[in-house]
C-alpha cells in the first residue's frame, strides 16, 4: 500500500470522513504525495504536457514575455517565475526564444515553484545557464515586478465537491467502508460560499466543483502583480464559464482511472473554472485577459507560421512530425479547445490585448 494511501486511511479512521480537497492535498503534495519524489512527465510517466509535445509551444511563451515585458515598460529588473516548471523544457524553450531581446535576458531573474526532488534536479541541469532560484510556494519570491507562467498547474489544486440533495447541499467526502475507501455525504464546508451564480441551476444528483485553494492563488497573484507591477499567464483545462458536473479524476500511466483507486500512485486532477478565477483576479483589482482557447492563443502568436517555416529547412519526415506536433496543440478535438489561457496585468499595463488575448 502506498504511503500516501496508508495516510489519507490513517486520517479517516481518527479524524472522520476528509473532503475531496483534503484527499487530494494529501495524495498530491502531502509527505509521501505523488508529486514528492518522482518525475510523471513523458511516455514513461503518466502524462505529457504542451511543452513535451513540442519545443514551440515554450518558444511561442517565451516571446510572449518579451512582448509582455516590453508593454510593461521594460523594467530594468524582473522576476521571470514559472509555478509547477515540470522538467524545465517550457522555460528552456521560453528563454532561448527570448535571446531576440538581450535586455529582457539581462533584467530578468528566474525563479521556480517546485516541491519535485526528482524535477528540481533535472530543471537545475536544464536550466543552469540561468542561476534559476526554487521557491516551495509564491510567497518566496522577492518583491518586484513579475511575469509568471502556469501551465498545468491549477487543475491539481485541490478541489471541493458539492452535491445537490433534497435537503440541499451537501458536501462529497471519502469514507471508509471496510477496507475500501468510498464516496458519501455530509454537511457543506465552507466551501460552500465560493459556489458560483450558475450553480444555481443544480438539481438533484447535480455536483459542483469549487477550490478555494485555487481563488487563494490567483488572488495571490492577482495582488502581488497589482501592488508590485506585472503579468501573468495560466494555462489549463477546463471551461471558460462557471458551470455544473463531476470531473475529479486519476491518471496513471496515460490512462484515466477511478481517482480513488491508486492514491498516492497516480495524477488527480479537476477542470478548471477560469470564470471564478477570472471573477478572483478582478475583485483583486487585476486586469484579465481572456479566458481564450489554446489553439486561438497559439494562433495568434503564429504557431502555423512558426511551424511552416521549421518544415522548409527540414526533411519530409520531420515537417510531419512539426505539423503533427501543432494539430496536437491546436486542434479543437485534441488539446485546442479544452485548454485555456487567460492572462492578468496590474493597472499598469495600458493595453486593450495582452499577446494574443482580448481583455474582458
Amino acid at each position: 500500500m502506498h504511503p500516501a494511501l496508508q495516510s489519507i486511511r490513517r486520517r479517516i479512521v481518527l479524524e472522520g470522513p476528509l473532503t475531496v480537497a483534503t484527499v487530494m492535498e494529501e495524495a498530491l503534495a502531502g509527505r509521501n504525495g505523488y508529486y514528492r519524489d518522482h518525475d510523471p512527465l513523458g511516455p514513461e510517466g503518466d502524462f505529457i504536457t504542451a511543452p513535451e509535445v513540442s519545443q514551440m509551444f515554450g518558444e511561442l511563451i517565451g516571446l510572449w514575455c518579451v512582448d509582455t515585458w516590453q508593454r510593461l515598460g521594460a523594467p530594468e529588473h524582473f522576476h521571470l517565475v514559472e509555478m509547477g516548471p515540470g522538467r524545465g523544457t517550457l522555460m528552456a524553450d521560453a528563454l532561448r526564444a527570448a535571446r531576440v531581446s538581450a535586455a529582457f535576458l539581462k533584467a530578468k531573474q528566474l525563479h521556480l515553484v517546485e516541491i519535485n526532488a526528482a524535477l528540481k534536479a533535472k530543471q537545475a541541469e536544464r536550466l543552469a545557464d540561468h542561476h534559476p532560484t526554487w521557491h516551495e510556494s509564491l510567497d518566496g519570491v522577492p518583491a518586484g515586478p513579475m511575469i509568471l507562467i502556469a501551465n498545468e498547474l491549477f487543475d491539481a489544486l485541490p478541489i471541493h465537491q458539492l452535491q445537490m440533495t433534497a435537503q440541499g447541499w451537501r458536501e462529497r467526502v471519502v469514507a471508509l467502508d471496510g477496507e475500501h475507501l468510498q464516496f458519501g455525504l455530509a454537511a457543506p464546508s465552507a466551501a460552500l460560499g465560493l459556489l458560483r451564480p450558475a450553480h444555481k441551476q443544480a438539481v438533484d444528483g447535480a455536483i459542483a466543483e469549487v477550490s478555494p485553494a485555487s481563488i487563494a492563488l490567483v488572488d495571490a497573484i492577482a495582488q502581488r502583480i497589482v501592488t508590485e507591477g506585472g503579468a501573468a499567464l495560466i494555462i489549463d483545462y477546463g471551461p471558460a464559464e462557471s458551470g455544473l458536473g463531476d470531473s475529479f479524476q486519476a491518471l496513471k500511466r496515460h490512462k484515466y482511472h477511478l481517482p480513488l483507486e491508486s492514491l498516492g500512485e497516480a495524477d488527480l486532477t479537476a477542470h478548471v473554472d477560469f470564470g471564478a478565477l477570472a471573477a478572483a483576479a478582478v475583485e483583486a483589482g487585476a486586469q484579465v485577459f481572456g479566458p481564450t482557447a489554446q489553439g486561438d492563443f497559439l494562433r495568434a502568436l503564429g504557431i502555423e507560421l512558426r511551424a511552416n517555416m521549421l518544415a522548409q529547412k527540414a526533411d519530409a519526415a520531420t515537417g510531419e512530425l512539426l505539423h503533427a506536433q501543432v494539430h496536437r496543440l491546436i486542434a479543437p478535438e485534441q488539446m485546442g479547445r479544452l485548454f485555456k489561457v487567460i492572462g492578468l496585468a496590474g493597472p499598469q499595463l495600458d493595453s486593450e490585448r495582452l499577446g494574443g488575448l482580448a481583455g474582458l
